[in-house]
């Protein structure tokens, strides 16, 4: 069994957030129908390339980035535009414990989606709307998108190398608030399900982009609210310790640069480091014994460190910093990622058997329960090829009543 199992999900989002959110639904074991668009569907089915190609390199399916959201759904074709459309929606919702959307703020309620209406039909029905904004505020009828929210929200005045060192605002290399909010959602939704459990009582669940950006501000948003400081870009470098930061090593025999990343968390960690690095004197400096004054002192202690950095190789530093229990790591790129033995044993890449292509290979979940395994199941491979199957099974529709619908375009 999994965990979600007799859970059922209507799931009208597209893009990123409300799909990652549904997608760890469904790893869960929720069965997650997912509403598409007829002929178009989820407009990352074609955010690409890369796109699914047969063996000459012709395109022949879905953006991977449309493959890499939508594990473990059903798709079903469904024109909310139309009224006959809107009724499907709202007879499906009956039947479901969650519902799931990123519709522009009203959009809902034109269609007769909104919460309060399918309250009406399903009272326990736990109700999620994803935003830019949120329901409530003077931004709540902006269009928010990630690139927009990462810069709103804090993240890239935090994130670049420093302005002294030529730096600017960086935007993070894959969409986080996007990403988080999905997971913030699907957080939200499973305690949503635990109160509708014990008092047969639904609710909506208001989710912003905004929000979860500001809330992932950690550290750094502690820090400014406690000191009044505001911070700036590091680079690679923490705001709060040191040394925690990459640093050039030696060139590799082809004289290509390399480094490493140098995560010293604590003093203990700090008198082993600088033991390998053959300079013990460091830890016993007052300017240096103490991460605080390591902090502090930041500019004077780096300097040296990167010297001593670039006295030794990549592999040399790696094994004698491990083999000292001193945090480290490579910088790897993603070959060398899905290459690494650890992320292999771990069951990080699935492949599948893909009616298009076999042998596909995609990242898994990285959720791991002794009793209840998640599941692993490709994205639905054809737009719309479970609408049917949901339709005669969910709602108890003859073949009759599901060909008027499509042949008015319903479906």
């Amino acid at each position: 069994m999994n965990a979600l199992d007799g859970i059922r999900v209507l799931d009208l989002s597209r893009v990123l957030a409300g799909p990652w959110c549904t997608q760890t639904l469904a790893d869960l074991g929720a069965d997650v129908i997912k509403i598409e668009r007829p002929d178009s569907g989820d407009d990352t089915r074609g955010w690409g390339p890369p796109f699914l190609e047969d063996g000459e390199g012709r395109d022949i399916g879905d953006a991977a980035y449309y493959l890499g959201t939508n594990r473990n759904k059903r798709s079903v074709t469904c024109d909310i535009a139309k009224p006959r459309g809107q009724a499907l929606v709202r007879a499906l919702a009956a039947h479901c414990h969650v519902f799931v959307e990123n519709f522009k703020v009203g959009d809902m309620s034109r269609y007769g989606l909104d919460y309060a209406s399918l309250r009406e039909l399903n009272p326990r029905l736990v109700y999620c709307s994803i935003t830019g904004f949120g329901q409530t505020g003077p931004y709540r009828e902006r269009a928010g998108y990630d690139y927009a929210v990462q810069g709103m929200g804090g993240l890239m005045s935090i994130t670049g190398e420093r302005d002294d060192l030529g730096g600017g605002p960086q935007k993070v290399g894959v969409a986080v608030a996007d990403l988080f909010t999905g997971m913030y959602s699907a957080v939200a939704i499973l305690a949503a399900l635990r109160h509708a459990e014990r008092t047969g009582e639904g609710q909506h669940i208001d989710m912003a982009l905004l929000d979860t950006q500001v809330a992932m501000l950690a550290n750094l948003g502690a820090n400014y609210l406690v000191s009044g400081s505001v911070p700036g870009r590091a680079g690679n470098a923490h705001q709060n310790i040191v040394p925690y930061q990459v640093f050039e090593v030696a060139p590799a025999r082809d004289g290509l640069r390399e480094h490493i990343i140098l995560a010293v968390g604590n003093d203990s960690q700090f008198a082993k480091f600088c033991d390998v690095a053959g300079r013990p004197e460091l830890a016993s400096d007052p300017r240096y014994a103490k991460n605080r004054d390591r902090v502090r002192n930041r500019a004077a202690l780096v300097p040296l460190l990167e010297a001593v950095m670039k006295s030794r190789g990549k592999a040399d530093w790696l094994a004698a910093l491990e083999a000292a229990k001193v945090p480290c790591g490579a910088i790897n790129n993603l070959a060398e990622v899905f290459a690494d033995t650890q992320v292999i044993e771990r069951g990080m890449v699935h492949e599948w058997q893909h009616p298009l292509r076999a042998g596909l290979r995609l990242v898994g979940s990285p959720l791991k329960l002794s009793q209840t395994p998640v599941r692993s199941d490709l994205p639905p491979p054809l737009l719309g090829e479970h609408t049917q199957q949901v339709l005669r099974d969910v709602l108890g529709l003859a073949p009759d009543d599901i060909a008027a619908l499509k042949e008015a375009n319903v479906i």
